[in-house]
C-alpha cells in the first residue's frame, strides 16, 4: 500500500477538496490510505472553543457556531442536495461535541482539549469521504481512534505500537481506498488522544510502518522541502533529496514541513517519504530516503518564534554540577517543557524551551527557590544547518543575540 497525507491548507475550502480529486486523477490511488487533517484553521478555531469553555463561557456558543458555519459553507458548495446524508452526519458530530461540552466534569485542560479539537479531523474526513464516493472514488472511512492506540498523555500522546500494529493488521484490505484522520488516537479507556500539533504527518508514518507501505507522500502547498520558510527568509530553494538523518535533524530543530516524529518509523523500515505540491502534483518534490546526500548542498534556515530562554546560576556562585543539572531536567520534564537549546558554563546553565502546556510560571517559581533566574519571554530561535560564514553574518545582522551555540554542522542563535 501507499499512504498519502493532506494537510489543512490543502482542503481549506470546497476548491481544495475538489483539487484533492485532481491529485488522485494524476496518481495511482489503488491500495491507498489517505490521512487527512482538519480543514483550514479549524484546529485553531477549536482551541478557542476550549479556551472559552474554561475561561469565557459567554463566548463558548458563538465560538463553536463559527466552526459549524465554516463547515456548512463547504458542505453547501460540495453537495447540491441538502438532503444528502452527509448533512445529518456532520450535524450529529457537532451535536456530539456540544453534548460533551455540556456534560463534561473533568477539569483537566489537556483532556478536554483532545476531546474537543479532535472533531476537526472527524468532520473533515467525513466530508471528504462522502464527496469522494459521490464523484466515483469509492472509499472506506475509518476512525483512527480504533487503530492508533496511545497512552493518556493528552495533547502529546505516545503510541502503543504493539496494540496499534495488531489493530491495523487485522482490519485492512488491499486494493482499497481508505480515508482516515491524522493527529488523533485513543487511550486504553477509549478516550480520544492527540499526537501533538502537526501530528497528522506522524499518523501517516504510523500507518505506513504497520502496513509495510511502499511509500508515504505528504501533499503540501509548497513544492517540497525548502531550504527555509519563505514567510521569514528570502531565496528559499527546493531541496530535491535529503537523507532520513538530515530530515530528522531539520525536524528536530523546528522545520515545519515534516513533523519531528514522522521520520523515525519510516527510517526503521526504509520507507521512502515524498513531500510534494498539491498544486503541481506532477512535480518531483523532495525525496527523503536512506543514505542520500543533501541536494543541493546549501545552508538550511529554521526559525522558531515565541520561545523562552531561562538562564540559571547558583545562589552562592558555586559550580553548576551534575546534581543541579539533573534537578533542572526533572523540573523541565515534570512541567512538559520541550528543550531546544542547552548551554552551560562553570557557574551558569541556560536553556531555550517551548512552553506548549503553559506551565512556565509554575516552573519559574520552583527554579527561583534554588537558583538565580533570568527569564526572557517571547524570544526567537534561529538555526542554520550547514552554515557558512556568509549565512551566519546575514542572520546576525541587526539582531540582539542572547545566546549563540555552534557545532560543526549547526549554529543556533536566540534573539530578542
Amino acid at each position: 500500500m501507499q499512504v498519502f497525507k493532506f494537510g489543512g491548507a490543502s482542503i481549506k475550502d470546497s476548491a481544495g477538496v475538489k483539487n484533492l480529486i485532481k491529485v488522485l486523477h494524476t496518481v495511482d490511488h489503488k491500495s491507498t490510505l489517505i490521512v487527512v487533517s482538519a480543514m483550514g484553521k479549524t484546529t485553531n478555531a477549536l482551541e478557542i472553543v476550549v479556551k472559552n469553555y474554561f475561561n469565557n463561557k459567554t463566548e463558548l456558543k458563538s465560538a463553536l457556531q463559527e466552526v459549524i458555519k465554516y463547515h456548512n459553507n463547504i458542505l453547501l458548495d460540495l453537495f447540491s442536495n441538502e438532503s444528502h446524508p452527509i448533512f445529518k452526519k456532520i450535524n450529529n458530530l457537532f451535536r456530539e461535541l456540544d453534548g460533551f461540552l455540556n456534560s463534561n466534569k473533568s477539569p483537566n485542560y489537556n483532556y478536554v482539549y483532545d476531546q474537543v479539537v479532535s472533531y476537526g479531523e472527524l468532520v473533515s474526513t467525513a466530508i471528504i469521504s462522502d464527496y469522494l464516493n459521490t464523484v466515483g472514488f469509492n472509499n472506506e472511512w475509518l476512525d483512527s481512534r480504533e487503530y492508533i492506540k496511545t497512552d493518556n498523555y493528552y495533547r502529546r500522546a505516545n503510541v502503543n505500537w504493539q496494540t496499534t500494529q495488531q489493530a491495523i493488521n487485522t482490519n485492512f484490505k488491499r486494493d482499497t481506498l481508505y480515508i482516515t484522520q491524522g493527529f488523533i488516537g485513543s487511550d486504553n479507556n477509549n478516550f480520544t488522544s492527540t499526537l501533538g500539533r502537526e501530528g497528522s504527518d506522524y499518523t501517516a508514518a504510523i500507518y505506513a510502518y504497520c502496513l509495510n507501505a511502499n511509500t508515504v507522500t505528504i501533499w503540501k502547498d509548497v513544492p517540497g522541502v525548502l531550504s527555509a520558510d519563505p514567510r521569514y527568509f528570502d531565496n528559499a530553494q527546493l531541496l530535491h533529496q535529503i537523507s532520513y538523518e538530515e530530515a530528522i535533524e531539520l525536524a528536530f530543530y523546528g522545520a515545519s514541513v515534516i513533523h519531528p516524529k514522522t521520520l523515525q518509523p519510516l527510517q526503521q523500515k526504509e520507507i521512502p517519504l515524498y513531500v510534494k505540491s498539491f498544486i503541481n502534483p506532477e512535480g518531483s518534490g523532495t525525496r527523503v530516503g536512506k543514505g542520500i546526500k543533501l541536494k543541493p548542498e546549501i545552508p538550511c534556515f529554521i526559525l522558531k518564534k515565541h520561545q523562552v530562554l531561562i538562564s540559571l546560576s547558583s545562589l552562592d556562585f558555586s559550580y553548576i554540577v551534575e546534581e543541579n543539572i539533573s534537578e533542572i531536567f526533572k523540573l523541565l520534564h515534570k512541567h512538559k517543557m520541550k528543550v531546544d537549546v542547552i548551554q552551560n558554563s562553570a557557574i551558569s546553565f541556560s536553556v531555550c524551551i517551548d512552553d506548549t502546556f503553559y506551565n512556565l510560571e509554575n516552573l519559574l517559581q520552583l527554579l527561583k527557590a534554588k537558583f538565580r533566574v533570568t527569564c526572557y519571554k517571547d524570544v526567537s530561535l534561529y538555526t542554520i544547518r550547514h552554515y557558512t560564514s556568509e549565512a551566519l553574518k546575514s542572520l546576525e545582522e541587526g539582531k540582539t543575540i542572547l545566546l549563540k551555540q555552534l557545532t560543526q554542522e549547526t549554529v543556533q542563535i536566540v534573539t530578542k
